[in-house]
């Protein structure tokens, strides 16, 4: 069969795990070690489009054909598979299970016994898989051990250097690449450039120079790599550096203020302190500056001054009276009978508003008399009287008594006999 690449395709598609198959393709392979490199690539990206088994099968087969070329003295697929070895038991390691680790783990143990690669080279695939290892390890959640409550979730570093995570990341994995490139391109320059060796024929000095220049190729382009991914972390370390840097300034500032501050304070609480020591407080009555006058309510409105207040009597306080009123002006005074209005004095001329004859003189019988026509008034103990109350009874004893006190002959209606001894009483009291 030609060698093509749907050819190297097919011969990887058909390898399987048994040891028949493995040697097979790798003796087919072998037989085309001048496309040695252009094999190397197609392997590589076998790789990456395989699962877990299958990348285990395609290390095994790169094991026999490294082992036989380190046997036969056959440096054409240990050049071409060494800058890639590193990266392509990463791929293979990375998300497999724990059975297939261990089975890579000991394909690596022989490289290493047996020298298969470079010293370098095999450092570097080694480092390659403890750094997975450890970044596996950190993955895993805390055992029973751990906090009970710990967010297995959440970043391990602090929030302002999780973005220089990556970053590292990508420095990690540029320089492994880098270890492993660089020390290949330049074993094979030296080999190739050596004056000491005699010059291989044309033909195979042309193929030698040729993947000479594929591994410089190589090795540069990892070392631009991992120039670019240094540069990244430098340029994201100098971001946190100028943020802390302006956040320190801030801080001093704001040092330098309190301490100010409390520089102050202190100085007037030991003032404050001082004046309570000596007895000193705040004075009862205002405190006028500079001694200038001020008013005053007992003086007047007269203007006085601060040394005046020591001459000044204080107004004597509004007090109310604690004597109580006179029994007479709570309690007014009633009588038990109506008074009867004075007569004008007689002018011997007669008012206009008098209908009846002018009243005539009181005897000494009229009280009697008085008392007996009157009806009687019943007082109710307690009960104050009043100009009012008294104007209703007159008004009462007028409707019920209209012939009292008209000026007519009280003693018209008594007998002879009676009137007589009336009239002469009242005389013999005159």
């Amino acid at each position: 069969m030609a060698y093509t690449d749907d050819a190297v395709k097919a011969k990887l598609s058909a390898l399987n795990e048994t040891q028949e198959s493995i040697v097979t393709v790798a003796q087919w392979v072998m037989f085309h070690r001048r496309h040695a490199d252009r094999t190397g690539t197609l392997w590589l990206q076998r790789l990456k489009d395989s699962g877990s088994n299958k990348r285990l099968n395609l290390v095994y087969l790169v094991n026999e054909v490294a082992q036989q070329s380190k046997a036969r003295r056959k440096d054409d697929f240990l050049i071409a598979f060494s800058p890639i070895i590193a990266e392509a038991t990463a791929i293979a390691y990375k998300g497999a299970t724990n059975e297939v680790q261990q089975k890579l783990r000991r394909v690596v143990e022989v490289w290493k016994q047996r020298l298969i690669f470079e010293p370098t080279i095999q450092e570097a695939i080694e480092t390659r898989i403890d750094e997975l290892d450890k970044t596996r390890s950190s993955s895993k959640k805390p055992l029973l051990g751990g906090p009970l409550y710990a967010n297995s979730s959440g970043p391990s570093a602090p929030l302002e250097i999780e973005p220089l995570v990556p970053l590292q990341i990508a420095v990690s994995k540029a320089a492994a690449t880098t270890l492993s490139a660089v020390p290949t391109a330049d074993s094979e320059y030296d080999k190739l450039t050596d004056p000491s060796k005699p010059t291989p024929t044309p033909p195979v000095h042309a193929a030698r120079l040729s993947a000479l220049l594929k591994n410089l190729a190589n090795a540069e382009g990892a070392v631009s790599e991992s120039i670019k991914a240094r540069r990244g972390l430098i340029a994201g370390l100098e971001s946190i550096i100028e943020t802390n840097r302006n956040a320190l300034a801030s801080e001093e500032a704001q040092q330098e203020t309190l301490t100010t501050r409390k520089n102050v304070i202190e100085a007037k609480k030991r003032e404050v302190e001082d004046g309570i020591m000596r007895g000193l407080s705040a004075p009862s009555t205002p405190v006028v500056a500079h001694g200038s006058p001020i008013s005053d309510p007992r003086t007047n409105g007269r203007v006085m001054s601060p040394n005046d207040n020591a001459s000044v009597e204080p107004e004597r306080p509004d007090v109310e009276e604690l004597t109580p009123p006179p029994q007479e002006s709570r309690t007014p005074a009633v009588s038990p009978i109506t008074a009867t209005p004075a007569a004008p004095p007689n002018t011997g001329q007669p008012t206009p508003s008098s209908h009846h004859a002018p009243i005539a003189p009181p005897t000494a019988g009229a009280d009697l008399l008085s008392s007996l026509s009157m009806p009687p008034v019943r007082q109710y103990p307690g009960t104050p009287g009043s100009a009012g109350g008294g104007m209703a009874k007159k008004r009462k004893v007028d409707d019920d008594y209209p012939d009292f006190g008209s000026g007519e002959d009280a003693m018209a209606d008594l007998d002879d006999d009676v009137a007589e001894l009336l009239r002469a009483e009242s005389g013999g009291a005159r």
